[in-house]
């Protein structure tokens, strides 16, 4: 349920952009920050919010984030502004930072057995796949009936049965020897992926020489390169860099900001076509975009057992060219402009992406030592949501740079043109990284790395080797 509700809450806001763009007399920047503060806080917070699990209980913190998050969907359905909207998204993801990796650090510690843990990867990346692209839908039949505050309303009754459900079935747990607090860390993460988004997201209206747009991509580089040099030095860094020394995690990472950014820029744009520019209501837009969530719904549980039994290559070589293909017939054959090709796309994009998800999981978890898993998925979630919320600040970055305030047809076909083979880039780069990451030589450095870890581990611990 947690789980249900944090993913919906990536993409259902989408087909309420043009209400809120013409409720709140918005610019298309304000409308990518709707998105993107929620994506941005959640990306930060969530290794932060997996440590302190491990570290005060994990019921204890996903209890808290159940509290957050419905506090936060209540104070989104009664924001008067979008300033003070974007700011309630940013309450919903401090709440939603403390339950994806507490459900992920659950399932790696009680399936052990690699085939079954698989399996149970696969279902909770149905979940997430399947509730990220069914949002559209969803969002669609709310606004239309009732409001788009109505999105929010949604929240409440799944989130406190969540908070029920867990006080009677969830049992407290904590790690055996929790992270340290990293709080340099954590605070050059945060500013590094705030200051990032807003450059690329205020670049096109304000110019690359206006001296908030160049002071933030300065702070930006400054907190990156900041970030790098503390992990190196620091004994528990937020993120352990040594992780990336293993092909297949640091190709789950790329493939997860890859396939996350092509799913954010993919929904941005043609939420924002089929509704500006076809001329759709929010319900029809999202009946139209139920092709890409039936055939995400059906190839989600599927990959999982996939990976259980031929390991990720082949999800993710699926995913890539699925995805490929679909945003080509956008990009080279002005697809959208035709039902048949519109939908063929949609049927593409949703075997692509309901494909990926499991072998970015399970790949980033596998080989690593069980008691930094936690760690490794966290890492991963992270950069789904990095990657979904540099897809939008980029493709509406590029839209915005081609298309000057008119949402008339050919303006916008032409500005998304660009848009549609950056996305291209980033499904060609799933592909290439399914096939390179995943081979033997890639598994003998995740074995390299395993082991690393757990040598290390044993040391800080005392521990003596099995």
């Amino acid at each position: 349920m947690s789980l249900l509700i944090v993913s919906l809450d990536n993409t259902i806001l989408n087909v309420a952009l043009p209400t809120l763009q013409h409720d709140f007399h918005s610019s298309l920047s304000g409308l990518q920050w709707t998105i993107d503060a929620y994506l941005i806080t959640l990306a930060s917070l969530l290794i932060l919010s997996g440590s302190t699990a491990d570290r005060i209980g994990r019921r204890r913190v996903f209890q808290t984030g159940l509290v957050l998050f419905v506090t936060g969907s209540v104070l989104c359905s009664l924001a008067p502004s979008l300033n003070l909207l974007v700011a309630a998204r940013v309450v919903q993801a401090v709440g939603g930072s403390m339950l994806n990796p507490v459900a992920m650090s659950i399932i790696t510690n009680v399936f052990t057995e690699p085939r079954e843990r698989a399996r149970a990867i696969g279902v909770w990346g149905g979940v997430v796949g399947i509730s990220m692209a069914m949002g559209p839908l969803v969002g669609g039949l709310l606004v239309e009936s009732v409001g788009w505050r109505a999105i929010f309303w949604l929240n409440v009754p799944i989130g406190l049965a969540a908070l029920t459900l867990t006080a009677l079935f969830v049992p407290e747990s904590r790690a055996p020897r929790p992270r340290r607090p990293d709080p340099l860390g954590q605070a050059l993460l945060i500013a590094f992926l705030a200051t990032l988004t807003y450059a690329i997201i205020e670049v096109p209206g304000r110019g690359l020489t206006d001296p908030a747009v160049s002071g933030a991509a300065l702070i930006a580089v400054g907190s990156l390169l900041g970030f790098v040099v503390h992990a190196v030095r620091a004994p528990e860094p937020l993120i352990d860099l040594r992780f990336f020394r293993s092909v297949p995690f640091s190709g789950a990472t790329v493939t997860a900001v890859s396939s996350f950014a092509a799913l954010g820029g993919f929904m941005f744009l043609n939420t924002l076509y089929l509704q500006n520019v076809r001329g759709l209501s929010a319900l029809q837009a999202g009946l139209y975009l139920l092709p890409m969530a039936a055939m995400t719904a059906v190839t989600a549980p599927l990959s999982g057992r996939i990976v259980g039994k031929r390991g990720p290559r082949l999800p993710l070589q699926i995913a890539g060219t699925a995805m490929l293909a679909s945003v080509l017939l956008f990009a080279a054959f002005d697809g959208e402009t035709h039902n048949v090709t519109l939908f063929a796309a949609y049927v593409l994009f949703g075997i692509g992406f309901g494909t990926v998800n499991s072998p970015i999981t399970n790949t980033a978890v596998s080989g690593m030592p069980r008691a930094q898993a936690g760690v490794a998925a966290a890492v991963a979630s992270t950069s789904r949501q990095v990657g979904q919320a540099l897809g939008v600040a980029v493709i509406g970055a590029v839209l915005a740079a081609g298309m000057p305030g008119s949402f008339a047809a050919s303006a916008f076909e032409s500005a998304a043109g660009p848009a549609y083979w950056v996305l291209a880039g980033c499904a060609a780069a799933v592909l290439v990284l399914g096939t390179v990451t995943t081979g033997r030589r890639a598994a003998r450095s995740a074995a390299r790395t395993s082991g690393l870890l757990d040598v290390e581990e044993r040391h800080v611990t005392g521990a003596t080797a099995p």
